[in-house]
C-alpha cells in the first residue's frame, strides 16, 4: 500500500457551512456533525465495491458511541452504477446491508457539476492512501480512462476529517473499511 502525505487540511467556515441534503430531502451541513470523526464517502449500489456498504455499516455501529459517524454520499459518476432514486437508494440499503448511517442526496463528485463539498474535501487532500495505481490500472484493462488526482477515483472512496474539523485522511476506493490502515487513522482521531 502506498502512503501518500497526509496534510490535515482544515474544514473551513465556508466548508462547514456548505449546504447539504439528506437523502430524504432535509438539509444538512458538515457544521452539523462538529465534533466528531467523519468518514465521507461516495456510495452506489451496483458497484463491485458495493459490498462495502456492509463493511462501512459494522464500522459505524462499532465506533458512533466513540464519535464517529460515517456519511454516505451516493453518486453516478462512475459507470452509471447509481441510477436509483433516493426511495431505492434507501431501500437497498436497508435491505441488503442493514444500513443506519445517514445518506445524503445524490450529486457528482467529479467534473463540472461536482458539488461543493466534494470540491472542498478533494482540494484540501488531493492524493489518496492505498492501492490507487493498482485500481487505475484495472480500470485501462476494462477500456477505462481513470481519473487522476486530485479527483475521486471511483465509488467508495473515502476522505477521514478530524474532530476538529481537518481532513486528516484519503483512502482509495479499493481500501476496506476493516483495513487497518484505516481503521488505524479513525482511531487515533477518535482519542483526541
Amino acid at each position: 500500500m502506498t502512503n501518500a502525505p497526509i496534510t490535515n487540511a482544515p474544514i473551513t467556515d465556508a466548508l462547514a457551512s456548505i449546504p447539504l441534503t439528506r437523502i430524504d430531502g432535509s438539509p444538512d451541513s458538515l457544521a452539523n456533525h462538529a465534533g466528531k470523526v467523519l468518514l465521507v464517502v461516495n456510495v452506489a449500489s451496483k458497484c463491485g465495491l458495493t459490498p462495502q456498504y456492509e463493511g462501512l455499516e459494522k464500522l459505524y455501529n462499532a465506533k458512533k458511541d466513540e464519535g464517529l459517524e460515517v456519511l454516505g454520499f451516493p453518486a453516478n459518476d462512475f459507470g452509471a452504477q447509481e441510477p436509483g432514486t433516493p426511495d431505492e437508494i434507501v431501500e437497498f440499503c436497508k435491505v441488503n446491508y442493514g444500513v443506519t448511517f445517514p445518506l445524503f442526496a445524490k450529486a457528482d463528485v467529479t467534473g463540472p457539476a461536482q458539488q461543493p463539498l466534494y470540491a472542498a474535501l478533494t482540494a484540501a487532500q488531493p492524493s489518496k492512501q492505498g492501492p490507487a495505481e493498482e485500481f487505475r490500472e484495472r480500470l485501462r484493462g476494462y477500456g477505462m480512462t481513470p481519473t487522476s488526482d486530485p479527483d475521486v477515483l471511483w465509488n467508495f472512496e473515502k476522505f477521514l476529517v478530524g474532530r476538529d474539523g481537518s481532513v486528516v485522511g484519503r483512502f482509495a476506493p479499493g481500501v476496506a473499511p476493516d483495513d487497518a490502515a484505516l481503521v488505524g487513522a479513525i482511531e487515533a482521531e477518535l482519542a483526541k
